[in-house]
């Protein structure tokens, strides 16, 4: 059973999308502390001036947990972020379909981060077709604190036997933990496709709704042909 763990992300890139894809379950790690100017609360989209940043306001204290992140709830941040994506987008072929469910989704009544970054996460995977199940780390029991033996304790905590890591965990990570506990790694390899964009010349590494809003579901084929894994235990 392959097992993928990342951190929610908003509105997260194709990479993350593919490995959720590639794994028999996720698990969403709200259990790590939260990354000022990271990827947990904002993303990237195309525009005619450039790459814009969707980012959503957050109260935070120093070393916050993730899922204990609050939502500023008095920036009119999720209007900004809906005419944002349907001005950028707009001569898109499938802007009207998802660029309106994301407007509603966004607009529901957050207070937490982690659960509307899982929930744009799940927005742009279940309109890719992709159906891995996904588990919450803070429901999976206790964890040991060192960085890899809470990926091992995690992994093994929903049956895995084998862990997907991404280019950046494969390189802290200390595999012999996962070798002693009988685990195969793999790490993801990811070649970032080439597809049609609006506004000029391809721009790589934005948020995975810019593949959805011009390609629709068929965008899974050109998410996915980018994937690769290297065994590293």
């Amino acid at each position: 059973m392959k097992v993928a763990i990342h951190q929610p992300h908003y509105l997260p890139w194709l990479g993350y999308l593919a490995k959720w894809a590639a794994a028999d379950c996720l698990i969403f790690l709200d259990t790590v502390q939260f990354e000022k100017n990271g990827w947990q609360n904002r993303n990237r989209i195309k525009t005619k001036d450039g790459p814009q940043w969707l980012t959503v306001p957050v109260h935070r204290a120093r070393a916050t947990t993730i899922r204990d992140v609050l939502i500023d709830a008095g920036q009119p941040w999720p209007r900004r972020h809906a005419q944002a994506v349907r001005l950028a987008y707009a001569r898109s072929a499938y802007v009207d379909e998802y660029g309106a469910r994301l407007a509603e989704l966004v607009a529901s009544p957050w207070t937490t981060l982690t659960p509307l970054a899982i929930a744009t996460a799940t927005f742009l995977a279940e309109a890719f077709g992709v159906r891995t199940p996904t588990r919450l780390a803070s429901e999976l029991g206790p964890t040991r604190d060192d960085p890899t033996l809470r990926l091992v304790d995690l992994t093994r905590a929903v049956g895995g036997d084998t862990y997907l890591a991404g280019r950046d965990t494969a390189a802290y990570a200390r595999l012999e933990a996962f070798r002693e506990a009988g685990m195969t790694v793999r790490r993801q390899a990811y070649t970032h496709p080439v597809y049609a964009q609006l506004h000029g010349e391809f721009v790589p590494f934005l948020s995975a709704l810019d593949l959805l809003l011009m390609c629709g579901p068929a965008g899974l084929e050109i998410l996915r042909g980018g994937d690769a894994y290297v065994a590293c235990v």
